[in-house]
Formats: C-alpha cells, structure tokens, sequence
C-alpha cells in the first residue's frame, strides 16, 4: 500500500519537534510476561503526552501569518495541552474544543497553559473533528490525528525505537483516532517491514476492533471510563482504511486490566501512566501481541493523582475496584 508519509517527512519532522519535544528513553519492562517487553517513556515529554511531537510539527509547518490568527484543536486533553503549549512558546493564542466528560486536571492544565477551553457535549465535540472548525472560532484547526503533518511528528518515534532497540519484535500502541499508531506504523513499515505494530483499545469504547472485524468502519457503544485519552464510537473510513493495511490488529483490553497494568508500572518502573498508556502495558503483557521484543507505548501520564491512587489501591492499600471509572 502506499504510504501515508514519507521517510523524508518524517526526518524533516525530527528537526522541526527537537526545540520543544524530548527523545524519550524506552527501559525495560521490570515484570514478567510472554514477551520481552520494553516500555518507551512518552510520559515524560514536558506535556506529559506524545502529542506535543504532532503539535510541534504542524505549527512548525504552518505560515507565521496564519498562525498568529491562533489556532484551535478538539482534544479530551493531550491535544489540547500539545497545542496550548506550542502555541505559548510562540505566542499565538490557543482555543481547545473539549467534550464534557474531559478530565479537569487536563482542562486546567490547558488553561494554565494559557488556552482557552470550550467545553461540548460528546456528539458536539466529535462533530468537531468531522468540520474541522467550531462557530465563532476564527483560527488555523490543529486536527488530533486525521493529519499527516501530526503522523509525521507522531512517526519520529519509530525513529528512535529503530535506534534504541534495532532487533524490536512488535510495538502496541494506544488507538485513539489512529494517528499515533499509523505514523509508528508507515515509518517502520518501510524501515523495519518486519515488525509487527498492534493498537491497543479498551472494552468499553474499541471501534477499531469492531471495524477490523466487520471490514468497514463500525460504530460501538462509547462508556466514558478512566480510560480518557483513547475510545470512542467509531473511526474515521480513511484512518480506518490506513489501519487495515499497517496494523496486524487491535488488542483489546478489560477496564481491570488496564487499573492492573497502570498498577504494575508505578510499583516496577515507578512511573505514572494515565489509562490510555495503561491499555498498551496490558496488551503487551498478555502475550497476544507475540513473543520476542515487545515495545508498549506509554502514550502519557496526566491523570488525576486522586483517581491514580484510588485505581491502584496507593489511597487504602487496597486492590483497584472491579469496574473503575
């Protein structure tokens, strides 16, 4: 098939990112699994989210004359943080469309960032995504992951996995919107075909692996869950159709699953990983995603710390509740 984005694109992306992204170190998983697995530390990025690296690349890519109209972006929160960051160190104002279960710890990270925060119900949000702009926002749209400027800023990651671990097996990575795994998935497809990328979804809202399943874009019942960063009621035909061609398939993995795995990093590795993140841990432990070298994508860490402790029992000393939300 042919490729989303180009090597050369993703080189160019590589340069534009590097005064505002960091290369993050991927570290061994220090727990047994089926797999070798290898954590890759998108959590510690300054915005404690990957998406600062698609931000960065489109703002670095669009005129200073558009760009000091501001810009404007739909996020639950990671998106929204990239931009807001990006758009204070270069001075332009920021808008973020949000939906109305979006986590305030991440809103109000938006906000201290200087951003302005419109809050939407869900069905109004998403339409967002589809229009690509919002009524009385005049501004340059920042789209999350239907962009090939964010997929190549997203694809410098598989950049440094080829550099830190050549030998790799198979990464798993978060399927939100598809952006982040298909632009893991384009640069490795043509550097290293051989490896296997799998997206990581939660039971509770995993369109992609209804999709797969069915051949076409599928729609799913959404439950909102800690599970925030990624899930939603369906996916976009050409995201879908980009998946279907790089992707070996979707792991999907149970809310406890995700609570266990998130519970697992902060006692072997001591780090914080929001429920996204968690999702990818989860179905690299598993084993589905194959033996040998397994990289998860730890896509971020901004959780609240009250529902990080309560999931991981750190609050009472007790294991994480059956459902959690």
């Amino acid at each position: 098939m042919e490729m989303p984005i180009t090597l050369a694109q993703v080189e160019e992306a590589r340069r534009n990112i590097a005064p505002l992204a960091l290369r993050t170190p991927l570290v061994p998983a220090n727990f047994e699994a089926p797999a070798e697995v290898y954590l890759k530390l998108e959590n510690l990025q300054p915005i404690g989210s990957f998406k600062i690296r698609g931000a960065a690349n489109v703002m670095a890519r669009t005129p200073s004359e558009r760009l000091a109209r501001g810009v404007l972006t739909a996020s639950a929160g990671n998106m929204a943080q990239g931009v807001a960051f990006c758009a204070r160190r270069l001075g332009v104002p920021a808008t973020v469309v949000s939906p109305d279960t979006a986590p305030a710890t991440k809103m109000s990270a938006v906000r201290r960032m200087g951003g302005r925060v419109i809050q939407a119900p869900f069905a109004e949000w998403w339409r967002t995504f589809e229009t690509r702009a919002y009524p009385g926002v005049e501004a340059t749209f920042i789209h999350a992951f239907d962009d090939l400027d964010v997929m190549a800023g997203n694809g410098t990651i598989a950049l440094e996995l080829l550099e830190d671990l050549p030998s790799l097996d198979a990464v798993v990575v978060p399927w939100g919107g598809g952006g982040l795994s298909c632009g893991i998935a384009a640069v490795l497809r043509q550097l290293a075909p051989k490896v296997r990328v799998y997206a990581a979804e939660v039971a509770t809202a995993a369109p992609l692996a209804a999709s797969l399943a069915a051949g076409r874009p599928s729609t799913v019942e959404y439950q909102p869950s800690f599970v925030d960063g990624i899930g939603s009621k369906t996916v976009f035909a050409n995201l879908f159709e980009r998946a279907r061609g790089l992707l070996a398939g979707s792991l999907v993995v149970t809310l406890e699953e995700a609570a266990a795995a998130m519970q697992l990093a902060a006692e072997r590795n001591r780090i914080i990983v929001e429920g996204a993140a968690a999702c990818a841990i989860a179905a690299a432990l598993s084993g589905r995603a194959g033996a040998g070298k397994v990289v998860a994508i730890v896509s971020g860490g901004n959780i609240d710390l009250a529902k990080f402790a309560h999931l991981t029992g750190a609050s009472d000393g007790a294991p994480p509740p059956a459902s959690p939300n």
